[in-house]
């Protein structure tokens, strides 16, 4: 449906760039075979996030896997309790990974591959992920630096969103709407082409611009101070495809 709309959209700029030459020429609806004028209206709106998302990871090594699972569980154990101490909701702490790996020997730097390497287990990995909610964002900078102080040795975020976007995202379609109204107009006044009804008003999934997380964090972001973070703003963006029916 998508290539249909762009041909005839392609087709509508090209006839009001060289005039109409021909019926047989003109974008025509295939439903009622009525030609159509149609346009793409877009919509920008921009919005201060109020959450961060944040991923926090314990991971530890040891010759056994039971000795690095213990060690994981006792650190995780205190990470999580000190979050819930710093008034954070159990709803906000959320589990997102666990993972048992083991650890492979590697070949030595002059491994000539003239026999066989073959890997041997020297120990076992636990990672275990948390997924943080953060609703006040003057915090994240003192949350970050607390859990990477805990013993959050892999962190990555904060990724900055909305946590109810539909106000933002209908504000760009209602943008996009008006934009394609006045292009409408624009070209059929300019083109001296009367407009008749609207044959079609329909969405494109473009989607709205996802924020970017900043990154891994070492540990040594925590050494003084609380990390400095900045929420700035996100894009919500919208497309519309409106069609008219022209007159004689």
């Amino acid at each position: 449906m998508w290539r249909r709309l762009g041909v005839v959209a392609l087709a509508g700029t090209l006839l009001l760039r060289f005039g109409f030459t021909a019926a047989a020429a003109q974008p025509v609806d295939p439903l009622s075979g009525q030609r159509l004028l149609s346009v793409v209206g877009e919509g920008v709106v921009r919005g201060r996030p109020d959450l961060a998302l944040i991923n926090l990871g314990v991971v530890n090594d040891a010759r056994a896997a039971g000795e690095a699972l213990a060690a994981n569980n006792e650190a995780m154990r205190r990470l999580i309790e000190a979050l819930r101490a710093e008034g954070l909701e159990s709803r906000d702490l959320q589990t997102s990974n666990f993972s048992v790996e083991p650890i492979y020997s590697q070949p030595p730097p002059d491994y000539q591959h003239t026999v066989p390497f073959e890997p041997k287990i020297l120990g076992y990995r636990i990672r275990n992920e948390l997924t943080l909610r953060i609703r006040d964002l003057t915090r994240v900078g003192a949350l970050l630096d607390r859990s990477i102080t805990l013993g959050a040795n892999s962190v990555s975020g904060p990724i900055f969103t909305v946590a109810d976007p539909s106000d933002l995202e209908d504000q760009a379609r209602r943008a996009a709407v008006r934009d394609a109204m006045e292009k409408g107009q624009l070209y059929a006044e300019a083109a001296a082409i009367p407009l008749g009804a609207i044959a079609r008003i329909e969405e494109r999934p473009v989607g709205f611009s996802p924020p970017v997380p900043m990154g891994s964090m070492a540990r040594e972001m925590a050494a003084d101070s609380a990390v400095p973070i900045e929420a700035g703003e996100l894009t919500f963006r919208a497309e519309i495809y409106v069609s008219w029916r022209l007159g004689e």
